[in-house]
């Protein structure tokens, strides 16, 4: 899933300005320029003098409150680099404010800078977790203002999961994905995006060639919810190759088999593509099914399976199946059956195509009327 497709609409409550004068005094530099900064109504004088002030006194007491005025005008601007500069000289001031961290997360976004958008997906979300965390006031006219930062800080909370999922769904680097994807459910493990990430997650590890942490969630997600054909196929995959698990091989299986046999085609997905897609999912899982009974000795369920697989495999895992095929339907007295199968796969250029050929001849050789 890309971004790209997503409508979600964010309408953040606003906060209200976070950062007060305590008092202004006329006689000092400092004073007449806070001074002058208040009475000019003109927008691009008021941002100069703004800066002005922040270039020539960055520590003074009233300094939060002028960077929050001139992230402000940046943002009214568009000014991406810009919001970012003031707001990290905000943070550095007041770490725990949630609407400079935002305002750096959209700028970050708008930038498309990953590690960025990292970074203050990371503070906006611990900021706002801290105002949310923030006591009751015993003062009966201060609930509703505590309400109302508690609100805030959630919608902040939830836009900081919101920019890490849409950057992992957006990303076409899995290590991006795998970046953002943990954060998330790291963060925010029961919140409304981490399962969203899953599959992203999922296919990230794949790519990336992480199979070990790829079954890992898979295992984890299968426990409740088996409607994931990938995640079932890798599994199931892992479990034959390592020998153990036997049942659940089975089971996912044909838990696959019985998916695919009801999963509408997707969206933007032509009808020879899906077709394909199907067949080829099916039958990978009848032939591990096959394989695990032709391995348990129990021939008759391997025959079954298999038969299922044969028209379905790619060219690649064909010969294998004749082959078991073949020896199966020998072990059930099906010499003719056998016969077939072996020389079918005697006829493809394989590792099994001499061992193939050598058991026809026997078998020619102990059954008589084999053609």
């Amino acid at each position: 899933m890309r971004a790209a497709a997503l409508i979600v609409a964010f309408s953040l409550t606003a906060l209200g300005q976070r950062h007060k004068i305590e008092e202004v005094n006329s006689e000092k530099p400092e004073g007449k320029l806070l001074q002058q900064i208040m009475q000019e109504n003109d927008a691009g004088k008021r941002t100069a003098l703004l800066e002005q002030f922040a270039g020539q006194f960055p520590k003074d007491p009233s300094a939060p409150w002028v960077f929050e005025q001139l992230q402000t005008s940046y943002v009214k601007a568009g000014d991406p680099d810009k919001i970012i500069g003031a707001g990290d000289k905000l943070l550095a001031l007041d770490p725990d404010d949630p609407e400079a961290a935002l305002q750096c997360l959209k700028a970050a976004e708008a930038k498309k800078d990953m590690a960025l958008v990292k970074k203050y997906s990371v503070a906006a979300s611990a900021a706002a977790r801290k105002m949310a965390a923030a006591p009751q006031p015993k003062e009966a006219d201060q609930v509703t203002a505590w309400k109302n930062e508690i609100d805030y800080a959630k919608q902040v909370d939830q836009y900081a999961d919101y920019a890490a999922y849409r950057a992992a769904a957006e990303s076409r680097d899995p290590k991006v994905v795998i970046e953002f994807a943990t954060l998330i459910r790291e963060r925010s493990p029961n919140g409304e995006y981490a399962g969203k990430v899953v599959q992203p997650l999922f296919l990230a590890y794949r790519q990336a060639g992480e199979n070990a942490k790829a079954v890992e969630l898979g295992e984890k997600v299968l426990l409740t919810d088996q409607s994931n054909e990938d995640m079932l196929l890798v599994v199931a995959d892992s479990y034959m190759q390592q020998k153990k698990e036997p049942e659940k091989v089975h089971a996912y299986s044909a838990k696959i088999v019985e998916l695919m046999a009801s999963k509408p085609k997707p969206e933007g997905v032509s009808d020879a593509d899906w077709t394909n897609r199907k067949n080829l999912v099916t039958g990978i899982a009848h032939y591990m099914n096959g394989k695990l009974y032709y391995n348990e000795t129990s021939f008759g369920k391997a025959d079954a399976s298999l038969r299922a697989a044969l028209p379905l495999v790619d060219a690649s895992m064909k010969p294998e199946v004749l082959y078991m095929l073949g020896f199966a339907n020998y072990k059930l007295e099906k010499p003719q059956d056998a016969a077939n199968y072996y020389k079918e796969c005697a006829a493809l250029k394989s590792g099994f195509q001499a061992t193939a050929a050598k058991n026809l001849l026997g078998l020619k050789n102990q059954y008589h009327g084999i053609k």
